[in-house]
């Protein structure tokens, strides 16, 4: 009886070991969220969002399987001009007075090669809401001389801004000023939470 009771017993904790979550956070002072848009035709504007929240939750050390959570305050875009930067949290681009999130839930996470990851997932901008693929790149996990554990990752990813309601643009000679296709370039610095 005492030996049943005790593969019973090691049973369950193997079996909650295996599946134990750990909990990672992004270091906002480590990390950043840019993206970039064609202008004109012949160059890229770039911009960044200045307030954001990182979520992720592993169960495998090799991250496969991960969930994650962005969610970024449209508002606090910033693209060095004041004036730009207006008229981009206005109706014309994130209206972001009515829609003051955007955000991303991945639905997979899967190891292509190496450190390379594939992050698929669901993206709400604008009040749309849309499946995106993106590419993590690992960079590795160390302790900081704090002793957290922190991990780095890179993910880069396009949307058609125009499947998301934001259709702004303006004819020029040969095309429109802005192209439909805007570059996410994202570098996160996670934190182990103890």
């Amino acid at each position: 009886m005492k030996k049943i009771i005790f593969t019973l017993v090691a049973g369950l904790f193997t079996t909650t070991a295996s599946f134990a979550q750990t909990n990672w956070t992004g270091d906002n002072s480590h990390s950043s969220v840019l993206f970039s848009v064609g202008h004109m035709g012949v160059a890229k504007t770039v911009g960044f969002f200045t307030e954001y929240d990182v979520k992720m939750t592993s169960t495998k050390d090799d991250f496969t399987g991960s969930q994650v959570e962005i969610t970024i305050q449209a508002k606090s875009i910033n693209t060095m001009s004041e004036q730009r930067d207006n008229h981009l949290r206005s109706k014309d681009f994130f209206n972001t007075d009515t829609f003051p999130t955007i955000t991303f839930k991945s639905t997979s996470f899967t190891k292509k090669k190496g450190n390379v990851y594939e992050i698929k997932g669901m993206l709400t901008m604008r009040g749309v809401t849309k499946e995106v693929v993106l590419e993590a790149v690992y960079g590795g996990t160390k302790k900081d001389p704090w002793g957290n554990e922190k991990s780095g990752w890179a993910v880069r990813g396009k949307v058609d801004r125009t499947a998301y309601g934001i259709t702004w643009n303006t004819p020029i000679e040969g095309g429109t000023i802005l192209d439909n296709s805007v570059e996410f370039m994202c570098e996160f610095e996670m934190v182990k939470k103890k």
